[in-house]
C-alpha cells in the first residue's frame, strides 16, 4: 500500500523555534523544532539564531531556509504525530 506524501500548504513562526504548519488535507498543529540543535553542524547552525530560523518557507513541499537546509513533509508530519501536535482536519487548535 502506498501512502500519499503529505503536503504542507502554509508554515509560519510560532516563536522559539516553534512552526505553525498546515498541511493540505486541513491538519494542522505546531512544531517544536529545537530538537534540530541537538547536533550542531554547518547547515542548521545558522537557524539557532531566531530571526533567521523565521525566514522559513515552502519550496518543493518541504520547509526550507534560504541557505538551503530543509526538512521532508513526511519527517515533520511523523514527528508532529509522535509528539501529539497534530489536530485533525477541521479540530481547531489550542
Amino acid at each position: 500500500m502506498h501512502k500519499k506524501l503529505p503536503k504542507i500548504v502554509r508554515v509560519r513562526p510560532a516563536g522559539g523555534h516553534k512552526l505553525d504548519i498546515a498541511f493540505a488535507d486541513g491538519a494542522r498543529g505546531v512544531f517544536d523544532m529545537s530538537w534540530i540543535f541537538e547536533r550542531i553542524g554547518p547547515m542548521n547552525e545558522p537557524l539557532q539564531d531566531e530571526a533567521y530560523f523565521e525566514r522559513v518557507f515552502i519550496e518543493n513541499g518541504a520547509l526550507t531556509w534560504p541557505n538551503g537546509y530543509d526538512l521532508s513533509p513526511w519527517n515533520i508530519r511523523r514527528r508532529m504525530e509522535e509528539a501529539g501536535a497534530l489536530n485533525a482536519a477541521g479540530v481547531a487548535a489550542e
